[in-house]
């Protein structure tokens, strides 16, 4: 059965109290993300996930249905400027609500993952919960996508789809570590180390280089298949998640943090039974070489 208005509100207060409003407010950021937008997901009977508009509008503060109505059209404008369609992503519809002793009838909406993304984007970015949104959205809109599609990919798509994350994330990643400390280049390459050493039982990346058979001019990600590569895009995303939410400050707390997660990585592999990545097998062709068949195919 589906709550009322108050009662909606008063389960939002309860989470935002318990998982934000706690001593240590920034070790629970993320956390409270995570929680106070999944605490208002539904799903349909056939198992699709979806949000409410007029719920989604109390999560992110705004007072005013007229004004949040604005920004939804502004998603509205998005999604179609996309090539998506609207009613897919944005369904009218119809509900009761109790308006004193009486009830009435309020617009309102079923919305999309992707269709909260693009109301997030277009919100009023001063709000700390709009910059929350924003990044919870993004992030989870993506890994759908990955996660949806990923199974129907050949290996080489595979490898190209998580290569491409790759660089989106290592420059996300080299931003958290240079607000930590890590400034100078030779700094960030043993940063880098660091990671590799922790997710490699100790080899660095001139090791690697070596098993692979690499040339100097090779990337190593370039030469991983895809298991390979989703151990090395977990590595990064949590190193950067960690430096940004721990606040880490200096260059050996940095790259001890970035030690510390990819010897986890590597402890859940050992857990799972997986095969250790510098046991994996390297790939006869590089990203490169896939990215050149790929473009002649589109030629």
């Amino acid at each position: 059965m589906h709550m009322n208005q108050d009662e909606f509100k008063e389960q939002l207060n309860e989470v935002r109290k318990r998982v934000l409003y706690t001593p240590d407010v920034n070790e629970k950021e993320s956390s409270y993300t995570e929680s106070l937008f999944e605490s208002i997901k539904h799903m349909n009977e056939y198992g699709e996930e979806f949000w409410y508009a007029r719920e989604l509008q109390d999560t992110l503060e705004y007072t005013e249905w007229r004004n949040f109505a604005k920004v939804i059209d502004r998603a509205k404008i998005a999604c179609e400027n996309s090539e998506n369609a609207v009613y897919d992503h944005f369904v009218e519809v119809n509900k009761i609500v109790e308006a004193g002793a009486a009830s009435k009838p309020i617009d309102d909406y079923q919305l999309s993952r992707y269709a909260c993304y693009l109301i997030v984007q277009n919100g009023d970015s001063r709000k700390k919960i709009i910059a929350l949104g924003q990044t919870y959205f993004a992030i989870k809109t993506r890994q759908k996508e990955l996660i949806e599609n990923f199974d129907d990919l050949s290996e080489d798509k595979k490898r190209l789809a998580i290569r491409n994350e790759m660089i989106a994330h290592n420059k996300s990643l080299a931003e958290a570590a240079q607000m930590a400390g890590v400034v100078e280049p030779l700094d960030y390459a043993i940063f880098q180390n660091k990671g590799y050493q922790g997710l490699y039982g100790g080899l660095n990346m001139r090791d690697i280089h070596i098993r692979k058979g690499l040339k100097k001019s090779q990337k190593i990600l370039d030469h991983m298949g895809s298991t390979e590569l989703a151990a090395n895009l977990f590595r990064a995303t949590q190193t950067d998640e960690k430096l940004r939410r721990d606040h880490i400050v200096g260059k050996e707390a940095a790259n001890q943090t970035h030690y510390d997660v990819g010897k986890k990585v590597r402890q859940t592999i050992k857990e799972l039974g997986g095969t250790m990545p510098e046991n994996l097998p390297t790939p006869t062709k590089s990203i490169k070489q896939i990215e050149k068949e790929q473009n002649k195919e589109l030629t």
